[in-house]
């Protein structure tokens, strides 16, 4: 089992900055994708970026149009996700997730194995 846990959310101004965190244990030796989600009150989840195990490569929602950045530290176990120049819709529960191995359909949360319990993020205008 993978535990995955977020911290980093709050209440920021429109225009500001947070940076989320996902910090993963267990299931050692194991080389996992991970991904960050969305889900809005009565939305649904949103797929917001990917990141593969190397942290070569990375994707992104269409909606970021180069606002957030998401990157890993393996040795550390922790994913980030940059947010800046933050706007009213992007206030949201920000989840994490993990998937083993690779997939095509990073996109998709039902290819996800592993998730995290959420944190709040409130983009005031």
């Amino acid at each position: 089992q993978l535990q995955l846990v977020e911290s980093g959310g709050g209440l920021v101004q429109a225009g500001g900055s947070l940076r989320l965190s996902c910090a993963a244990s267990g299931r050692s030796g194991s080389r996992y994708a991970m991904g960050w989600f969305r889900q809005a009150p009565g939305k649904e989840r949103e797929f917001v970026a990917h990141i593969q195990w190397s942290g070569t490569k990375t994707y992104y929602g269409n909606f970021v149009k180069g606002r957030f950045t998401v990157s890993r530290d393996n040795a550390r176990n922790i994913m980030w996700l940059q947010m800046n120049s933050l706007k009213p819709e992007d206030t949201a529960d920000y989840y994490c997730a993990a998937l083993v191995g690779v997939s095509d359909y990073f996109s998709n949360p039902d290819r996800y194995d592993y998730w995290g319990q959420g944190t709040q993020v409130t983009v005031s205008s």
